[in-house]
């Protein structure tokens, strides 16, 4: 029992670390993502993606970088685009996108795990993309597209925010509706994604305690030649993500833990990436476009993660861009001190808190919000 006791301890002070560490960074990043999904208007957007064109795809990747990372909202935005008109690829580069090249994940990355994981998230983002048209190009199944397209949906749904009104970048900041929106927008992101986040850190700190480092070395191969230790670990990346729940950037700590264990860089990579492909989102894709195109859509978005880890982790080993693992990675996240992970935590806590405030004094005109998908109807769009 008191063996017991001492682990959950060691679970809930690593998960405390690991929040502790990026705090600061995740205000940081949402409050980015918040003031672009005001001053960018998406009103033409719909219209723009009616063609799988480099340019329709390049279009909806750079939207996709500017909205929000949740999973959830992604799929939903991604959902009302396509069943306004969009072509499929940039549909799906959008939700890609949205995941992968967002600002707070790699900020996240950077702070858990080091500068060559968030080059890995950014430039794999990229080629997530370029993979994805590729893929799609060579399997797309027009009569699958257009009943998806046409399938019905049930349940309401909610407006994340309104576009600011016209002008300049400096006139929309100078404006208070402006950061009205951003602050409601920030506070509709925080309250999409804390479950997550909160999952992610105590599945991490779980994981962390519970399980020896030789189970996750066993799981992943670890010591074979890097052509079975690669492709095998690229593989397992994703089923592991859709096994554990975890959504968009609460997965970076379970990824901290994966690396700290030996597991390869593709394949901490490939669980990076999948985070598209957990159950619950699965469920959402088959509500919004029917099981025969959620079946697709999965087994797409499984070669697409897993070809881009293989090409990622041969492309950082040719550069030499392959961090060390990093054994004590567990010691590094509940390392508690004064230094400036403690003043950046009060200064971005402040803003959060201000932002909070401004928020609840200017509540939406329908505040509720159902992260999981569950009753998101046609109506539930995502600005940006």
């Amino acid at each position: 029992m008191t063996d017991l006791l001492s682990r959950v301890d060691q679970a809930l002070l690593m998960a405390a670390g690991m929040f502790w560490q990026v705090g600061w960074s995740l205000v940081l990043g949402f409050g980015i993502s918040a003031v672009l999904q005001v001053v960018v208007s998406k009103a033409s957007m719909s219209a723009a993606l009616g063609r799988n064109g480099v340019r329709e795809i390049a279009l909806a990747t750079a939207a996709g970088a500017a909205s929000s990372s949740c999973s959830y909202a992604a799929a939903a935005v991604s959902r009302t685009l396509f069943k306004r008109g969009a072509a499929l690829i940039p549909s799906l580069a959008f939700l890609f996108a949205s995941t992968n090249l967002v600002a707070e994940l790699g900020i996240v990355l950077y702070l858990l795990m080091g500068w060559q994981f968030t080059a890995g998230e950014w430039i794999g983002g990229v080629v997530l993309v370029l993979v994805l048209s590729l893929v799609v190009r060579l399997t797309y199944p027009e009569r699958l597209v257009e009943a998806a397209r046409r399938h019905p949906e049930a349940g309401g749904g909610h407006d994340h925010g309104e576009a600011a009104e016209a002008g300049t970048l400096i006139e929309k900041l100078s404006r208070r509706d402006t950061w009205v929106q951003v602050a409601q927008n920030f506070a509709m992101d925080w309250s999409m994604l804390w479950k997550d986040l909160l999952l992610g850190f105590l599945i991490a700190g779980g994981l962390a305690a519970f399980v020896p480092g030789g189970v996750w070395q066993a799981l992943f191969i670890k010591g074979a030649s890097p052509w079975v230790q690669v492709p095998a670990n690229a593989l397992l990346g994703p089923i592991v993500a859709i096994l554990s729940f975890v959504c968009s950037i609460g997965n970076v700590p379970m990824a901290a833990v994966l690396w700290g264990a030996g597991v390869s860089f593709g394949g901490v990579l490939a669980f990076l990436y999948a985070d598209l492909l957990v159950l619950p989102l699965l469920d959402v894709y088959r509500r919004y476009y029917g099981w025969k195109m959620a079946a697709y859509i999965a087994a797409v978005f499984y070669a697409v993660m897993v070809l881009s880890a293989l090409a990622m982790d041969l492309a950082f080993n040719a550069l030499g861009w392959i961090p060390r693992t990093r054994p004590d990675v567990h010691a590094a996240m509940v390392h508690f001190a004064l230094d400036y992970t403690l003043w950046l935590n009060l200064a971005f806590g402040l803003l959060a808190l201000s932002l909070f405030v401004l928020a609840r004094r200017n509540p939406m005109a329908h505040a509720h919000c159902e992260h999981h998908g569950a009753h998101h109807g046609p109506a539930h769009q995502h600005r940006s």
